[in-house]
């Protein structure tokens, strides 16, 4: 392949090829030939033009393919038209001289065709360049199409339309010849060849005036002709040539004067006549038609009826939107008057009349639905229902004639009736469509559309009625807030009118309608309109046989209405479950007697209405098992199933009554067994097995016996066949737009689908994926289809000897039937026993003997030779499911050898095609258990029959099934690959378009073996690339494929190919065959373009989008004028097309691909992104506030408004998009925030956002579009539809938790958001009107208080308003239930109610937690520094919110409180059920429990914590006698919370509803953290925490706590447990805190109870006091009761996750090593602190026993921790660890036990051990060299000043410390001096002489000498100025304690010292600053101490004069500095003060 890349043909290559390489060398080259012509330079071609002109002619002669000769063509006219054109006439000579030429034989045929689309290609590309030749040219081809077969009329047909392209008007001499020869091809026999005519007269109507003038009417009979016998493709081409044709003739632009007189301009009325014409009359003349409706034997041809509908489509979407507006009026008029009773012939039967509706309903979808914004919609639904009304006057008018002549009346009535159907239909999905943005309709009260409808229920036709009740459940999906008060009209309107039958049935429709639609109402029903329906159903079945006028319909709508609420689900329905098995139960008789007694008693009447009844029955009960399966209990089923062998004798009894009473029987009895039939499908086949026989005896007639009425059945049964079989049967059926009017076309003889009338029941039904109308068809095909599944449930159940029988019987009745009637027989009986076999299988059991498999054999293999495909089709899978169930490999090779032999004898194409398709059936159920044998020889096989070129057909059904082969043999079919995949290329080079579906098969194979190679197609041995060169070779053939279906394939394989081997698959060409086909009209290649772009885009998004906009840009002609890809790039492009699509699968693949786009691409092209979304949101703003107030006069006006054609405004690339595109936008903004959240902080930071993009411009941040997001989520918020509003406030509700602490740079202490305070004010506003729903309200309340708690608010007042909106919400939950109108599910107001408390509880805490903040600044010591602007700004507005919520906190606190018990009511087991209130809690009622559970489990937690809040602040002392009355619950609720109010005491006492109080908190927080589910939400987890934390704020919860041990240990497991399953550092922080509080509770409770006793036993008693702590006398602690164990335990947990170090275990293993000390991560050291804190408190929960068994534990952790953590950090700080541990240490070393009589001894040993480990770590050698020595030295001093005297002053410890200090002091660090003398202060301070003294003695003489070097050298800096200060004032200290004796002589050492540092005048100029710092201190003490001791310092003085000068200079010189030198020491005090601080946390 590789080779046949050149300019020029490789010649000596390509002789050497054998024939099939050729062609595919052949394509090759030409294929790269045409690529890359137009990238050559015309010099290049003009070189080498005459050798390629040689090369491409002779490839003409030589037989080329159809894809060679296109290209062929296509390339000889691009060298034409780059190089010269001097050979050009040559070339077309040549061309013509082929065509002429004499020879027929089909060898040569290949030529003639090449040089016919030779000759297009030319003329199309150089035009006129050509001058005259045409003329000949054409005549040429005209003349040799009168002999051509049919591939060469398609051929020409398609040249011709080439030909015309390209001359344009210059061809008009030859326009008519062409037109005459097109008439004829449009009515051709070949399909193809019409669809090739119809585009040859589409391009010739371009510019042949006559077309649509004179000769419009021969031209439409003609497509009228054409749509006779035609197929799908053909209806698209020839509708599309007439809607062309019209629209030309409607807006034809006068041309010349001479031209006037032959142009006729028709008007859009005329136009639309010609097409009713064809609509009512089809392709026959007028005289005709009408002396066949005399006759009464003519109907229209339904498949023109259908091609004339696409034309009116095509018409009308070609006008376009603006034309459609303005003339909506006459084309509904003109849609509605096709049905009406004038035009006989469209509603000549019942058929006919469902054929039409469907047309009508099509049209008006397809343009109304396909082409109008939504402000455009909104006006022609009102166009509609001024339609309705209308028809109503007219309806009203025959009906009150009491005229004689009353059948006009009734024909009046009987033509109304289709027309108001139609009208309905479009109304309600119309509407559907709107959503909540139809609200102005149905509020416009000029319109009336309600009125219309309801006043149209009592219809006299029943199928009016349905469709009112249809729209009625359109009107409820669509805006919801309309369901309940449609239901109540409606139920009251019922029950006023219950004698009028049409009343009766028309609301009961209605109603059950509206219970249908409930569950598509997310806000659901009030829970009592259940038991109101439920009463009214009763009533009508009770009151039936009272008035025989109306005894059937009453009948048939109870039991509607039953079936109707049973599809409300479980939680409605077992309320009304005893009354409903109690009706089921009364409705047949108890036994067979009473059933005999019936049947003698009965008339026909009677009997009609006890069918009916049983029938409603029968469905009801199906209706409660498919949509309350959860109720189906045992005991339920054991009360179902006693009427049911009553229900099955009646069944029996059936063919006599209908025998006895006639035809007004029939239909009730069919209605009944299909009911019966449907139901028993459901029940589970033991429940009924006594009846197995009855019941078959029954199934057989149904499927043998067809209504004599009804000799017809569906030829189309989907449910028959496997998809992949059915696509051979009609392969676009599934998959296009015109589904919905092209499937009646399936149907044989009369039957045109379904329709609603004849299954009123399915009027609650879910509609069909794809279908809006539930289309139930006529009975007498539905029954068979219920007959054959309960047959294949049945028949499997049934003993062998009974299906022998059976199968018997089933084959003499297909003997016995005759002609159709046979062949509908066979399919029933096939169908049925398809039906079984699938059982079978589903069931593994077994089919039993061999007589059984030989009758099965015979009927299967009848059928496989049936001329009906779709049996044929069924034939082969039920013959592959019989092998199956079979399994018996002899019986399978027996199968296929019948088919080898079948397929090697017979001739005929039936039996080929259906034997092949066998095989491959056969190999799909049972591939890979058979031998490759069989698979070779199949594959043999269908390699001969797809080849066999006589007969499409047969190669169709070969390659089908090959490709199945293909499919189910994965690897085993290895081996064949290659020959397969030359094969289907040979196949695909040769096969004639027109054979579009062996184009078809031949995708499938390629499809198939693509997915066998896989992801060996990456290979690069030479044998995988020559197959991926097929691959890619028979892709790009079926690219260029005119079918669509061939494309799509296309598509599919290339996307395969592009996931296994993405770097072979070129994705330049990928991305434009895909950007071609965006916008086709196929809906399935729209599907399978999407399909390949959704998973592009996941690997390659960037690239794809730049693909498609480098095209966009670089195609001259846009492939679809809607779309501008150029300006809205890929992702534009698809947010246009996912607005105008409406195939649900399609939106959903488009939503994925721009999600995965968004996903890759969305931060680096943010601004491009965000634009998209604000133009979707921007384009519906004119629309959001639709005034529905206007006056009456005005009104008009307004529509007519809105109906005109809006020219003036510039294009907007989204014009109005539909809403639910919008709330795709707005949900698309939100994950662009958090895909930027993902990408880093600066999108969130405006400041380093601005900074960045100055230094490129190209950089782009969110931040920096914050005005554009508030302003797309306030457009969303404020909208019409309720769906936008939530995801607008969702938006809203982002931005502010996003962006809420973004500083604004330009202001200092404000926020970013405080800006757009007004624009969310006013967002949210709208939120709490008292119409809004419920969950748009619940949104905004979280929006309100985000808004409240983010503190962007901080003005007063603007404060107030936002709170303004909360207190309104709160005053409507006040109310109470009963006096809310109820529009909603109770659960609703739940949910209200609760995002209400839980908002202000939101609000609550903030301003709680700002409140605690202040109060925290102001008590700090720091406070002068932090009086900035924002924190005073921040304080106000604290107190202000608190202020706003106190006010109402008095009832805020009522409803938490309720709201809460609620919740722990709810969470209550199943097994406590019991001990729920019967009538429900304060906000949810018992019946909507289920509903409500998860709004409280959104909300408990921070309606919890503000309980607990609010509890802390009232100290639980509130206790007023109210509280025992309200009961905790609000002010007007009908339910108390727990029992009735008189059941207990009227008042409780403060201490009870404290302690109530206090359980139900603690009791919800333990019961959700002792299991909290792992996805529970961390705030859930953190709220809990801090609740509790909060609860134990107060004294009184702690001493509830402190003084029940077993509940505090319960509660510490309970953290335990917390801790170790979440990582989250501040959910173990939180856990902490209250584990410390716990603690506490129990410290307070100890000391409480030591107290007591010391004041009852007095004093003198001592000795006899009980211990009180844990441990008691004998120190155990029992693990599981302890609260010290429990405590321990969870602080080891932290300690060893964090410093697993300290575990003995690990420590103690070899290769664990004492390790350098480390710093904890700021979390890990938060965590270790808070854990140590916690275990200093735990010797005070002890007795002085207990005590002593947990303080190694204790010491050795603190220590351990300070041995981990002591790092040395510069400036001598200490790590938080190591100052944690130090406190710790401080805290258990001060502990009252270390001195309590029973325990000091202990303590001193186990405190002396700690001091030795302590001074162990000194050993300069040892591991802990790396240690801080202040850490260690301060834990000393701790040791020595808080323990007794004992510990320390034992000799070798003294000496031991004395030891450190004193080698500390000799320290190079001058910050370890300094530590030493800070801590030696303490000491020598300390007040026990016996402690501090030996360190004087010791230590003093060295400090001094230290003070004396000083001398000498002066201090360099700070550092060393500051151990000089600290020595100084500890030699002063030691003057302070010394013995009056030792006084003297220590002050005498001590002055010199200080003068020693006094600097002279001169030296103090000079000095450094640490040296005159220094001199300034010295002079400091000296004139302290100097009055002090003013002997000594006289003396001093006077023995030595220079001392005396020096020091009085020094005086003299700063006498006047001193002033400001006192204040600067004053300045520094703090900071000294601070330094001492530190230390003294410990000392």
């Amino acid at each position: 392949m590789e080779l046949a890349r050149n300019l020029l043909l490789n010649e000596e290559i390509y002789s050497h090829l054998s024939e099939v390489q050729k062609a595919e060398f052949i394509f090759e080259w030409l294929r790269f030939l045409e690529k890359l012509l137009p990238a050559t330079s015309q010099a290049d071609i003009r070189e080498k033009q005459n050798k390629l002109i040689e090369q491409l002619t002779s490839l003409l002669t030589s037989s080329p393919g159809p894809p060679a000769r296109q290209l062929i063509a296509k390339n000889l006219a691009i060298i034409y038209s780059s190089g010269n054109t001097f050979s050009v006439h040559q070339t077309i000579d040549k061309c013509n001289e082929l065509i002429r030429s004499k020879d027929d034989s089909p060898s040569y045929l290949p030529t003639k065709l090449a040089a016919v689309v030779c000759l297009g290609y030319l003329y199309k590309k150089l035009g006129r360049i050509l001058g005259n030749s045409f003329v000949d040219t054409i005549g040429n081809v005209l003349k040799a199409m009168k002999n051509a077969e049919s591939q060469g009329r398609y051929e020409i047909m398609l040249s011709l339309q080439n030909i015309l392209k390209g001359l344009g008007a210059a061809a008009v001499p030859c326009h008519r010849d062409i037109y005459k020869a097109a008439r004829s091809c449009l009515t051709d026999r070949s399909m193809a060849v019409r669809c090739a005519a119809a585009k040859c007269l589409l391009e010739l109507q371009s510019e042949a005036a006559f077309m649509w003038s004179t000769e419009l009417d021969s031209v439409v009979t003609l497509c009228f002709k054409s749509f006779e016998g035609s197929n799908y493709d053909v209806r698209i081409t020839v509708s599309k040539l007439l809607g062309n044709v019209l629209v030309s003739a409607v807006t034809s632009k006068q041309g010349t004067a001479a031209a006037k007189q032959t142009i006729r301009k028709i008007s859009f009325e005329e136009a639309l006549e010609l097409l009713g014409t064809g609509f009512l009359r089809g392709s026959s003349g007028f005289l005709r038609a009408s002396g066949d409706i005399l006759k009464g034997t003519s109907s229209v041809n339904r498949d023109v009826r259908v091609g004339v509908t696409q034309a009116y489509v095509v018409f009308i979407s070609t006008l376009g939107g603006p034309w459609l507006e303005r003339n909506f009026s006459a084309l509904l008029s003109h849609l509605l008057d096709l049905v009406a009773q004038s035009h006989p012939k469209a509603i000549q039967s019942q058929m006919d009349v469902i054929c039409s509706r469907r047309c009508i309903s099509f049209i008006l979808r397809a343009t109304v639905g396909g082409l109008l914004g939504e402000k455009a919609q909104i006006a022609t639904a009102k166009e509609i229902c001024q339609a309705i009304w209308k028809l109503k006057k007219v309806l009203d008018a025959a009906m009150s004639d009491s005229n004689v002549e009353t059948r006009v009346g009734t024909a009046d009535v009987i033509g109304s009736q289709h027309m108001l159907i139609c009208a309905l239909e479009e109304l309600g999905n119309l509407i559907h469509g709107l959503g909540t943005t139809a609200a102005p309709v149905l509020q416009d009260s000029s319109t009336g559309v309600l009125d219309a409808i309801i006043s149209i229920i009592l219809h006299p036709s029943i199928s009016v009625q349905l469709g009112a009740a249809w729209c009625l459940r359109c009107i409820a999906v669509a805006l919801p807030c309309f369901l309940t008060p449609l239901l109540d009209r409606c139920i009251e309107r019922l029950t006023a009118l219950k004698s009028s039958p049409e009343a009766v049935t028309g609301y009961s429709f209605a109603i059950a309608a509206l219970l249908g639609a409930v569950r598509q109402c997310p806000l659901g029903i009030p829970h009592c309109k259940g038991k109101v329906i439920m009463t009214v159903a009763e009533d009508l079945l009770r009151s039936a046989s009272q008035n025989n006028r109306i005894s059937v319909q009453r009948m048939q709508s109870g039991w509607l209405l039953i079936a109707a609420l049973m599809t409300l689900g479980p939680a409605v329905v077992q309320h009304h479950l005893p009354r409903m098995l109690l009706l089921w139960k009364c409705v047949f008789p108890l036994s067979p007697k009473d059933l005999e007694t019936e049947k003698s008693r009965g008339d026909s009447f009677t009997w009609q209405v006890t069918l009916e009844g049983r029938a409603g029955a029968l469905c009801a009960m199906k209706s409660f098992i498919v949509h309350c399966g959860g109720l189906l209990t045992d005991e339920v089923i054991q009360r179902l199933l006693p009427p049911l062998p009553c229900a099955i004798d009646l069944l029996t009894l059936l063919p006599s009554l209908n025998k006895t009473y006639g035809n007004p029987l029939k239909p009730s009895s069919v209605t009944y067994r299909k009911r019966l039939y449907e139901l028993l499908t459901l029940l589970p086949p033991r429940s009924y097995e006594g009846c197995f026989s009855a019941v078959l005896k029954e199934l057989v007639p149904d499927l043998t016996q067809p209504d004599n009425q009804m000799t017809t059945s569906a030829s189309y049964f989907p449910s028959l066949c496997h998809q992949n079989e059915l696509t051979l049967l009609d392969p676009l059926l599934p998959e296009t737009e015109h589904r919905f009017i092209e499937e009646q076309l399936l149907f044989v003889n009369s039957i045109a689908g379904g329709s609603l009338e004849y299954d009123p029941y399915s009027v609650y039904e879910k509609s069909v994926e794809g279908d809006l109308v539930p289309k139930p068809l006529p009975p007498a095909l539905s029954i068979i289809s219920a007959a054959t599944r309960l047959f294949g449930v049945i028949f499997s159940h049934v003993a062998e000897s009974q299906r022998l029988q059976v199968i018997e019987q089933l084959l003499a009745s297909i003997k016995q039937a005759r002609g159709s009637r046979q062949q509908i027989v066979q399919q029933n009986v096939v169908s049925a026993f398809s039906s079984f076999l699938k059982h079978l299988a589903n069931s593994k059991s077994d089919l039993g003997s061999e007589e059984i498999r030989k009758c099965a054999l015979t009927l299967l293999m009848s059928a496989l030779e049936s001329s009906n495909p779709l049996l044929r089709c069924s034939a082969a899978e039920s013959l592959a499911r019989l092998a199956q169930v079979v399994a018996d490999s002899a019986f399978t090779t027996g199968l296929a050898q019948i088919s080898f032999d079948k397929l090697k004898s017979a001739r005929d194409v039936i039996s080929r095609a259906g034997h092949s398709l066998a095989l491959g059936s056969l190999y799909k159920y049972l591939g890979g258990i058979n031998s490759t044998q069989h698979l070779n020889a199949c594959v043999g096989i269908l390699y001969t029959l797809s080849q066999d070129s006589t007969s499409p057909e047969v190669q169709t059904w070969a390659l089908c099934s090959l490709s199945l082969i293909i499919d189910s043999a994965g690897p085993l079919y290895h081996m064949h690959v290659e020959p397969t995949l030359s094969l289907v290329l040979m196949l695909l080079l040769t096969v004639p378009p027109a054979y579009a579906e062996v184009h078809q098969s031949l995708g499938r194979c390629l499809n198939a073996l693509i997915t066998t190679l896989g992801p060996e197609l990456q290979g690069s041995s030479t044998t995988v690339s020559a197959l991926r060169a097929s691959c890619l070779l028979g892709c790009a053939v079926m690219q260029d494929n005119p079918d669509c279906l061939v494309q799509t394939h296309a598509i599919s394989c290339l996307q395969q190919l592009h996931m296994f081997a993405p770097h072979h698959v070129n994705l330049c060409s990928l991305v434009k065959c895909l950007y071609v086909n965006l916008s086709s009209s196929y809906l399935l290649l729209r599907r399978a373009v999407l399909a390949c772009l959704r998973q592009l885009v996941q690997r390659e998004a960037a690239e794809v989008s730049e693909h498609a906009v480098s095209l966009a840009k670089d195609n001259r002609e846009d492939f679809n004028p809607d779309i501008n890809i150029r300006e809205v790039g890929l992702e534009g492009a698809l947010l246009i097309l996912l607005d105008k699509e409406l195939d649900p699968k399609l939106c959903q693949d488009i939503k994925e691909t721009l999600i995965h786009m968004l996903t890759t691409m969305a931060v680096e092209k943010l601004s491009f992104w965000l634009k998209l979304c604000k133009d979707v949101l921007a384009a519906s703003t004119d629309f959001t506030t639709v005034d529905t107030t206007q006056e009456e006069e005005g009104a008009q006006g307004d529509d007519e408004l809105v109906l005109a054609l809006e020219n003036d405004e510039k294009p907007h690339p989204f014009l109005h998009p539909r809403w639910s595109t919008r709330v795709f936008a707005a949900e698309c903004v939100c994950k662009i925030i958090s895909q930027c959240e993902n990408a880093g902080d600066v999108h969130f930071d405006i400041a380093l956002a601005q900074e960045m993009k100055q230094r490129d411009s190209r950089d782009d941040f969110l931040v920096l579009h914050l005005a554009d997001l508030i302003r797309m989520a306030f457009m969303a918020a404020t909208d019409q539809s309720d769906r936008l509003r939530l995801s607008g406030l969702q938006m809203l509700l982002i931005l502010v938790r996003k962006f809420a602490a973004v500083p604004e740079p330009e202001f200092p202490g404000h926020v970013i958001l405080e800006q757009y305070q007004a624009n969310v004010g006013a967002a949210l506003r709208p939120a709490f009107a008292p119409e809004t729903p419920p969950d748009v309200t619940a949104k905004a309340c979280q929006v309100c208080s985000a808004w409240i708690a983010s503190g962007v608010v901080r003005d007063f007042n603007d404060l107030q308003r936002v709170h303004q909106l909360l207190v309104m919400s709160l005053n409507k939950i006040q109310i109470g239930k009963e006096a809310q109108n109820q529009q909603y599910n109770e659960g609703t107001s739940t949910m209200e109610i609760l995002a209400v408390l839980k908002a202000w509880a939101e609000v609550y805490i903030i301003a709680i937690q700002i409140q605690k903040k202040q109060s925290d600044i102001k008590r700090s010591p720091l406070v002068v520094n932090t009086t900035d602007d924002s924190c005073t700004v921040h304080a106000s507005s604290g107190d202000d919110l608190l202020e706003l919520v106190q006010a109402d906190l008095g009832n805020l606190s009522k409803l938490w409180l309720a709201a809460l018990q609620d919740f722990a009511l709810l969470t209550l087991p199943p097994e406590y059920a019991f001990q729920l209130p019967a009538e429900g809690g304060a906000f949810y009622t018992v019946e909507t429990m289920e509903n409500s559970r998860p709004h409280y489990q959104n909300s408990w937690a921070l309606i919890l914590h503000a309980t607990s809040l609010w509890l802390t602040s009232t100290g639980f002392l509130i206790g007023d006698s109210d509280e025992g009355q309200t009961n905790l619950s609000r002010p007007v609720t009908p339910t108390t919370m727990c029992q009735d109010s008189t059941s207990r005491a009227a008042v409780k006492s403060p201490e009870d509803v404290n302690t109530e109080r206090f359980h139900l908190v603690l009791g919800i927080s333990v019961e959700f953290l002792c299991s909290p589910r792992s996805d529970a939400a961390m705030e859930n987890i953190t709220a809990c925490l801090q609740a509790l934390h909060a609860l134990l704020d107060v004294p009184w919860p702690r001493s509830k706590i402190g003084g029940d041990q077993e509940l505090s240990v319960e509660l510490l497991n309970v953290l335990y447990r917390l801790i170790v399953t979440r990582e989250s550092p501040d959910i173990q922080l939180a856990a902490l805190e209250v584990v410390r509080q716990i603690v506490f509770a129990a410290q307070e409770h100890v000391k409480e109870k030591r107290r007591s006793a010391e004041v009852d036993d007095g004093a003198e008693e001592k000795e006899t006091l009980p211990e009180f702590g844990e441990g008691k006398d004998t120190g155990g602690l029992i693990p599981g009761k302890s609260l010290v164990f429990a405590t321990l335990e969870m602080c080891v947990c932290i300690l060893v996750r964090q410093l697993p170090q300290l575990n003995p275990k690990i420590t103690g293993s070899p290769g664990i090593t004492a390790g350098k000390p480390q710093l904890l991560p700021e979390n890990g050291s938060k965590l270790v602190s808070a854990a140590l804190a916690i275990l200093s408190d735990v010797p005070a929960v002890c007795s002085p026993e207990g005590s002593i068994a947990v303080l190694p534990t204790i010491l050795y952790l603190i220590i351990g921790v300070l041995r981990e953590t002591a790092v040395k950090l510069p400036g001598g700080q200490l790590s938080l660890t190591a100052a944690a541990s130090l406190q710790a240490l401080k805290g258990v070393l001060s502990s009252p036990m270390a001195r309590a009589e029973k325990s000091w001894t202990a303590w001193n040993d186990l405190l002396r051990s700690a001091l030795v480990t302590i001074l162990d770590f000194w050993d300069p050698e040892g591991p802990y060299q790396e240690l801080d020595e202040g850490s260690l030295l301060t834990a000393i001093t701790i040791f020595i000043l808080s323990t007794s005297s004992e510990v320390t002053t034992m000799e070798c410890l003294q000496k031991s410390c004395i030891e450190k200090f004193k080698l500390a002091l000799e320290s190079k660090d001058p910050i370890v001096q300094l530590k030493c003398y800070q801590l030696l202060l303490n000491i020598f301070h300390y007040p026990n002489q016996a402690i501090s003294y030996p360190y004087i003695h010791s230590l003093v003489s060295s400090i001094v000498h230290k003070l004396q070097e000083t001398e000498k050298s002066k201090p360099e800096n700070a550092a060393e100025l500051q151990v000089i200060q600290e020595g100084i004032k500890v030699v002063a200290a030691v003057i302070g304690v010394a013995k009056e004796e030792h006084r003297t002589d220590l002050v005498a050492c001590f002055l010199p010292m200080l003068i020693s540092f006094l600097l002279d005048e001169n030296a103090l100029g000079s000095a450094t600053n640490s040296a005159r710092n220094l001199h300034e201190f010295a002079l400091q003490y000296l004139m302290q101490i100097g009055p002090q001791y003013s002997s000594v310092f006289k003396k001093l003085m006077a023995s030595s004069p220079p001392m005396k000068t020096r020091l009085e200079l020094a005086v003299k010189g700063n006498q006047e500095g001193i002033k400001e030198k006192a204040t600067s020491k004053h300045a520094k005090t703090p900071g000294k003060s601070s330094s001492i601080q530190l230390k003294t946390n410990f000392l």
